[in-house]
């Protein structure tokens, strides 16, 4: 069985830190000294165990990765769990509409840039995991889904694969594109990015969904990405929902743990 360790590490200048970081480390971690490909990720309080998980329920990656013995480490920031500020901290760019914070308050950037500078570094000196690009991945849901195409693009050069799912795409969505145009992008990235069928409430908003999608998968494609877009059919805005595709993404992403 694996096990989840856990730290604090400071997160200036964001508040709610030092920052609280779940780790899973794999079943023959402590009788092996093997270098282990690593998955970050958003949210890491709702990723391993529902006693810690918002809602009551967790991704079940631990159960997963258990029951298959996958050699990946996965390492989870908890976010800033003070009124609107996980939102805030998991918005990397500005909002178009202005309806969702007021003008100046997003800091995303910052998240992903104590990602980069901070928590990889300082993971790299306490585990054995690897730190070049192609065995290191982001992921996340919702906000984090956005924040994870944002790192995907941004910090391209750092990480080589992102699974973003139920992914807030509408609130800066032409800022996004943009970043994906302007940014280096190397043809070996790998995306998986999806929505629930049910996360929508008519079928206007899902043909807005589906474009959506379909124009953020293009802009990677242009840069010769590999992508994986995908409606989850009955799919919800959920941990549940999310709990079922963890194998969907794992093996698209890192095909040489199966």
């Amino acid at each position: 069985m694996g096990k989840i360790e856990t730290f604090r590490l400071g997160i200036a200048p964001l508040k709610q830190g030092p920052r609280k970081v779940f780790v899973y480390l794999p079943d023959d971690y402590d009788t092996s000294d093997r270098v282990y490909p690593v998955l970050y990720m958003f949210d890491g309080h709702n990723l391993f165990s529902d006693e810690t998980a918002t809602y009551g329920k967790c991704w079940g990656i631990k159960d997963y990765l258990d029951a298959h013995h996958l050699p990946l480490v996965v390492i989870g920031q908890d976010c800033n769990h003070t009124g609107d500020m996980r939102l805030m901290e998991y918005c990397p760019l500005p909002v178009e509409n202005d309806t969702w914070f007021p003008e100046g308050t997003v800091c995303g950037d910052i998240t992903a840039d104590w990602f980069v500078t901070k928590l990889k570094p300082y993971c790299e000196q306490r585990y054995r995991i690897h730190s070049d690009r192609a065995h290191v991945g982001i992921a996340g849901s919702s906000m984090g889904g956005l924040m994870s195409m944002y790192c995907i693009a941004k910090h391209n050069a750092v990480y080589s694969k992102a699974a973003c799912l139920s992914s807030t795409m509408d609130i800066t969505l032409n800022g996004l594109i943009q970043t994906i145009n302007e940014s280096s992008i190397s043809r070996s990235t790998k995306i998986y990015m999806d929505f629930g069928s049910m996360e929508v409430r008519s079928k206007k908003h899902f043909a807005e969904s589906v474009d959506r999608m379909l124009m953020i998968n293009h802009a990677f494609q242009e840069k010769h990405c590999n992508t994986y877009p995908n409606v989850v059919v009955g799919g919800h805005h959920s941990e549940a929902t999310w709990e079922t595709i963890v194998p969907l993404f794992l093996e698209y992403l890192y095909p040489e743990l199966y």
